[in-house]
């Protein structure tokens, strides 16, 4: 007998208050711009509403929401003709601790392959397999993105130390 999905209904509400930050804060990362940054947040939101997806467990919806704020970014990237960029400090700004709004300020100058997959895995705390779900890509390519991200990160680092 095959198992029933439990379908858990949509909770606009409690979905803003749990994810909205974490989601912000990868729109501002992809996007570079807090305006449209907060744009991709309503709108993956108004999608949550609109879609009313069936989801099997909170996680499951937590990797929706990112996948379409993920793939709301990229839309956004490849049509915007122009946009403000956020300097340094504001990133630091809405970071949530100084050891994150240092990642985030090395994230800005990374290709957007590696920084969103660093992101998700240092600052969000998920791991390769769940990124490896979330993002449609496999879990040897996640490693890769990681493994390149890091040592494009440590050659930043280095140049700016110097």
């Amino acid at each position: 007998m095959p198992l029933k999905r439990i379908k858990i209904p949509p909770d606009p509400q409690r979905a803003v208050e749990e994810y909205g930050n974490s989601l912000y804060r990868l729109c501002t990362v992809m996007l570079q711009n807090r305006e449209d940054a907060q744009d991709a947040v309503q709108e993956c939101f108004l999608r949550y509403i609109t879609k009313a997806p069936d989801f099997t467990d909170f996680e499951h919806e937590k990797a929706w929401l990112i996948r379409v704020a993920s793939n709301i970014c990229k839309d956004m990237l490849r049509w915007r003709k122009h946009s403000s960029f956020l300097s340094l400090d504001e990133i630091r700004n809405i970071s949530s601790s100084e050891d994150n709004a240092q990642i985030l300020g090395l994230l800005v100058s990374l290709e957007e392959k590696y920084r969103i997959i660093i992101h998700l895995y240092y600052v969000e705390g998920y791991k390769t397999d769940e990124l490896s779900a979330m993002l449609g890509i496999s879990s040897a390519t996640v490693r890769k993105r990681l493994q390149r991200g890091r040592d494009m990160l440590r050659e930043i680092y280095e140049k700016e130390a110097m």
